[in-house]
């Protein structure tokens, strides 16, 4: 390939159409702090999502952290072992402890056996991640929570618009947060949000996002700068009118993908749940030990090919450094999330991706089979 096809690629609506927002922005001189446009794109936001209660913020990590402090969590965590390191960082920062448990090899989300295996006296609250935007075993989740009267606080970073059993993904747990980063199928150059249960979730997690005012005078927590600005706001606002445009093409380009690589011994595919309205976020193959060539041979001659693809999530959180202190307890070894770790490669998937592009991505993995 002459041009690189990097793994991803930001959707961006036409030029002139987010020029007209600017121009709005310019003639009233407001930035930040619940501008017009923040107020518009977060009630039009939450019509979209099919949830009531939204908080916009300038990332997703801030918007763990500010779930975790409105939830007031403090001591152990339980989460997933495979995601983004942000997912770990943000109980860093709260001063929690991250307990890793493994995953299930199918969903590759948080296994609810090793959940409640992992639970102390010190736990206070579920972390999960609906990767790759599949949904969690949420039903199970929910009554270990119920059980032993813990919050669960979902990162949905990539599970924009998805629903299970015909609502929103994002309604379920105690709080979820989604990232709005330029990688994500939904983007605001930068941003998040915070899905709340309750008006008055939302209400604390709005004071926390804006260093704790109450007031002009008055501060009533050790908030944050977490607000999301005028221009993220103007673009989401604006990305909403194409985000159903979005997900057919991912789909389209997820579709071509099974199709072309079907029958490649060694391959394996992410499989969405019956129930599951996907949003195509991600495309991972899972290269098994069966395959002719290992998943880092391949990542590197595709890549001599121009083609960037990338290995999420590799190495595993409790692999880094910074984490090995957190390893798991419990007997757990965390062998399957290992495994899928070192055998995942998230292959291009964007709107523009041609379908020649495509054909060329297929036609060198099975070339290298």
């Amino acid at each position: 390939m002459n041009r690189p096809i990097y793994v991803t690629k930001p959707f961006l609506p036409p030029l002139e159409e987010y020029t007209e927002s600017l121009r709005k922005i310019w003639g009233s001189g407001i930035l930040t702090n619940g501008g017009p446009f923040h107020d518009a794109f977060e009630a039009s936001l939450a019509k979209h999502l099919g949830v009531e209660h939204v908080s916009l913020v300038c990332n997703a990590t801030i918007g763990l952290i500010l779930a975790l402090q409105a939830l007031r969590i403090e001591g152990e965590v339980i989460t997933t072992p495979y995601t983004f390191v942000a997912t770990a960082h943000s109980l860093l920062w709260t001063n929690n402890t991250p307990v890793f448990v493994d995953i299930d090899p199918v969903t590759l989300n948080l296994d609810p056996c090793q959940i409640e295996a992992a639970i102390t006296p010190h736990t206070r609250a579920i972390l999960p991640v609906h990767c790759y935007g599949n949904p969690c075993a949420v039903e199970q989740i929910q009554e270990i929570a119920d059980n032993y009267n813990l919050r669960v606080i979902y990162d949905a970073a990539h599970a924009f618009g998805v629903e299970h059993r015909g609502q929103s993904v994002l309604k379920l747990g105690d709080v979820s947060v989604l990232s709005f980063h330029a990688t994500k199928m939904f983007n605001t150059f930068e941003g998040g949000a915070i899905i709340s249960p309750d008006a008055k979730t939302k209400r604390r997690i709005d004071k926390l996002k804006n260093f704790g005012f109450v007031s002009e005078t008055v501060v009533a927590a050790s908030g944050i700068n977490g607000k999301m600005s005028e221009v993220s706001a103007a673009m989401g606002l604006l990305q909403l009118d194409y985000a159903d445009h979005v997900r057919q093409r991912r789909q389209a380009v997820d579709a071509r993908y099974r199709q072309g690589l079907e029958g490649l011994a060694g391959i394996e595919f992410l499989h969405y749940h019956a129930d599951t309205t996907a949003n195509f976020a991600y495309f991972p193959i899972f290269v098994g030990d069966d395959a002719p060539i290992d998943r880092d041979n391949l990542h590197d001659r595709l890549r001599q090919r121009n083609i960037f693809t990338r290995r999420y999530f590799y190495p595993i959180v409790p692999d880094l450094q910074i984490y090995k202190r957190f390893e798991a307890t419990v007997g757990n070894q965390l062998s399957v999330a290992r495994n899928k770790a070192n055998q995942v490669l998230c292959l291009p998937i964007y709107p523009d991706l041609g379908d020649d592009e495509q054909d060329a991505i297929i036609a060198n993995i099975r070339k290298a089979f």
